[in-house]
């Protein structure tokens, strides 16, 4: 029987170290990647600037290295509009790894590089992603050197793509109506508005880029009910990221976006839901970069650097050119909801002077990158005053980003919106901090200074759900005490495994969130569920490119996903959650009554088809380039995780021996049955061993047990180099090791008992 080597083990290893430090690797903020790319045309720079002025086509590169890992054969194209010119040699780029075969870096098919355009500090689009995140859904952002032919071209901004692996990974599918909100035409006359302009759809093509198959009449619909029926508004997009989007545009003067005078630099994306969700793009200009707020028609309506400064946070609040913004500010609630979250922003990032420290830190993270770039739109001396002092930049000044939000905050502070005096909610408490699954529990808040019009909560069982809302009341019949004590209660029931909720109230003036992040942050209550144990339900077989093999209830050739019962009793996933990424690990929700039989199969298929009617469709796909799985529980425990590499099409992974063994390539594949191991592939190497790592993941201390007699203990890294060593003759079972001083990632526990007998685990330290 033919073996892989032991060098694909540990690319398999590798993957899923990189899957967990996904997060510190390409878009860690604190370090710049080094990207190449090869071309063997010598006119490569022709190339691309005659396909960005014609199809936008990519140029094919011989080869691109991201990293130090080399990718053969990867497209390669110019982007951007106003930050793109054929005379510039600092051209923003978009690399696809998969546009000619398919590969990917850490999961990530797009690399979008922007040429910090109109950015002295260089720092403005990773800083400002780094503030959004706080609050909505938004990309990853850090730097990249980039070199091509060996030359050094400089520093770029190395921006996470809004793609359908986006959104899928935030919004729970991806194959649904997906629009970019950029004109074609740059210009005050065709704004990306999403005002309705006629039931043809021919009319909107200008304005707008469809990244989805369909979805035209969808948008036509959209535009219809923001301009023609506010009242729809809750029940078309996602008010609360909407509101968010809204209030850091204008917080930090994010004028190349929907706020400004083009509309523009926006992603909707109509999720299963039927809500449409917004997603911010392009920050480069952030912090007062785009000096354009737009005014009613076709004005640019172009604010100096007091203008931007002293710019009202109730820009466009009558303008139908921007019927998002009309939406919220016309609507009582919705207006005291957006002040709060401009509230939120400017006290948790500017008023105590954060950002400040922030920014001096990612430019000495960039410093000597940006001294060595003699391609860069400013000198070093820009550079270096790029957060105190305003730069000439064209026609208009780029204003020092602590010199704009010194004074921003200030002024925000001093306007009547700001001074009104929101109700203070001081406790927020549950009647049962375990509560029985389809029992019912009292959630109460203590909100006092408020005289309040309402308090709410907000409240939902699964992150793919939208919150619903309910009034709470103080009139002691809800489990809330004494009437008018100023605690409000509220009852619901648990009909899943878990509940996330958040409290709102307001007064005539002003409103307020508990947690203030909300909804994009909120609480979490558990309910009492026996669910599957470590070790009881295991990852058994997966097909992640299905061609010919077994098709759905509906005849489609799907990615599926096998679990196995290794237990000899019947077990509930009902509590459980199945994801692809570590950093979402509550992605799909078993739902109630998924029931796997003592020995048996149960079966998924990744197709991200939204049914509750046949067989159990989860809300994520397979890539076939290669990620993870996860098992894990309500409060995170990993209970089975696998990683893979690139697939063969109708080739699964499967455990051998059947349930217990390590993941192998079959070329059988087995759906909802026995593994056929003897038609696969062995691992060498790593087997199972006896040996006990616990808890595992973990954060500091190991329990190591299961050989009679530890002489070793070894810690590896997945090239096999040792962490930690920790050797004693006299050692038993149940060994302490202390991990704290790891990094978060993958590593091996190597035991030896000092009889040439070993075993090796895998273990996650986070």
């Amino acid at each position: 029987m033919q073996k892989i080597k032991f060098a694909l083990l540990f690319f398999f290893l590798f993957f899923l170290s990189e899957e967990f430090l996904r997060a510190q690797t390409l878009y860690d903020i604190n370090t710049i990647q080094r990207i190449e790319i090869g071309f063997s045309q010598p006119n490569w720079d022709y190339q691309m600037d005659t396909a960005k002025y014609g199809s936008e086509g990519y140029i094919l590169a011989d080869w691109v290295m991201i990293n130090g890992q080399e990718f053969d054969s990867v497209g390669v194209k110019y982007k951007g509009n106003s930050s793109y010119d054929s005379t510039y040699l600092k051209n923003p780029l978009h690399i696809s790894l998969d546009e000619f075969r398919g590969q990917s870096y850490e999961g990530y098919s797009d690399i979008k590089l922007g040429n910090e355009y109109a950015d002295p500090s260089m720092i403005r689009e990773a800083l400002a992603y780094s503030i959004l995140q706080h609050y909505m859904d938004c990309p990853k952002s850090n730097f990249a050197e980039l070199y091509i032919n060996g030359n050094y071209i400089g520093l770029f901004s190395n921006d996470e793509s809004i793609s359908k692996k986006f959104c899928s990974d935030h919004f729970y599918s991806s194959q649904n109506t997906f629009i970019k909100c950029n004109p074609k035409i740059t210009s005050a006359a065709f704004r990306s508005n999403l005002k309705y302009i006629n039931a043809d759809s021919s009319s909107y093509q200008v304005r707008y880029d469809l990244q989805s198959d369909i979805g035209w009449n969808d948008l036509v619909a959209l535009c219809d009910s923001m301009s023609n029926n506010p009242a729809s508004f809750s029940s078309m997009v996602d008010a609360d990221r909407v509101i968010w989007m809204l209030a850091f545009n204008n917080v930090l003067v994010n004028l190349d976006s929907y706020t400004g005078a083009f509309a523009q630099n926006h992603y909707v994306y109509k999720d299963n839901t039927g809500h449409y969700n917004p997603v911010v793009w392009d920050l480069n200009m952030a912090f007062g970069g785009f000096p354009f707020a737009g005014s009613q028609g076709v004005g640019m309506g172009t604010l100096d650097t007091t203008g931007m400064q002293t710019m009202s946070p109730l820009l466009h609040a009558t303008e139908s050119d921007w019927p998002l913004i009309t939406s919220v500010l016309n609507n009582a609630m919705y207006k005291r909801m957006y002040i709060a979250h401009m509230r939120t922003i400017t006290q948790e990032m500017f008023t105590g002077g954060s950002y400040v420290s922030d920014a001096s830190a990612l430019q000495n993270i960039v410093a000597a990158s940006v001294l060595a770039d003699s391609n860069n739109f400013f000198t070093y001396s820009d550079f270096q005053d790029g957060l105190t002092r305003d730069l000439l930049f064209g026609s208009h000044y780029v204003p020092g980003i602590v010199n704009l939000m010194t004074a921003r905050v200030n002024y925000l502070d001093s306007t009547a919106e700001f001074q009104y005096v929101p109700p203070v909610i001081s406790t927020v408490a549950v009647s049962d901090t375990l509560p029985d699954y389809l029992g019912t529990v009292a959630i109460t808040a203590q909100v006092s200074n408020s005289n309040s019009n309402a308090v709410f909560l907000g409240y939902r069982y699964d992150k793919s759900e939208k919150f619903s809302r309910v009034l709470m009341y103080d009139d002691g019949l809800h489990n809330d005490g004494v009437s008018g004590d100023g605690n409000y209660g509220a009852g619901i029931s648990i009909s899943s495994a878990q509940v996330q909720y958040y409290v709102y109230a307001e007064n005539n003036d002003a409103g307020i969130f508990s947690p203030q992040r909300a909804e994009h942050e909120f609480y979490s209550l558990n309910a009492n569920i026996q669910t599957a144990q470590q070790g009881e339900v295991v990852i058994n077989e997966f097909l992640a490119v299905n061609q010919n093999d077994t098709v759905d209830e509906n005849g489609a050739h799907e990615d599926w996903i096998e679990l196995y019962n290794a237990t000899s009793n019947p077990l509930n996933l009902f509590g459980l959650y199945l994801s692809d990424t570590y950093a979402n690990l509550t992605k799909f929700s078993f739902p109630e009554n998924s029931v796997i039989q003592p020995n048996a199969y149960f079966m998924i298929w990744a197709d991200e088809d939204n049914t509750t009617t046949g067989d159990l469709h989860c809300n994520f796909k397979l890539s076939s380039n290669g990620e993870a799985l996860f098992i894990s529980n309500a409060v995170g425990n990993i209970l089975d995780s696998i990683s893979f590499g690139i697939q063969t099409a109708d080739h699964s992974m499967a455990r051998c021996p059947n349930g217990t063994g390590p993941l192998v390539v079959v070329n059988s594949p087995s759906f909802g049955g026995s593994n056929h191991c003897t038609d696969g592939i062995e691992e060498e190497g790593f087997g199972e061993s006896n040996i006990s790592v616990f808890p595992n993941p973990s954060k500091n201390l190991l329990t190591v047990s299961g050989m009679s007699s530890i002489h070793s203990i070894s810690i590896l890294d997945v090239f096999g180099k040792k962490i930690i060593s920790v050797e004693n003759q006299k050692m038993k079972n149940d060994v302490i090791v202390d991990a704290s001083s790891i990094p978060s990632g993958v590593y091996f526990v190597k035991v030896e008992n000092g009889n040439s007998s070993s075993g090796k685990k895998i273990i996650i330290i986070h």
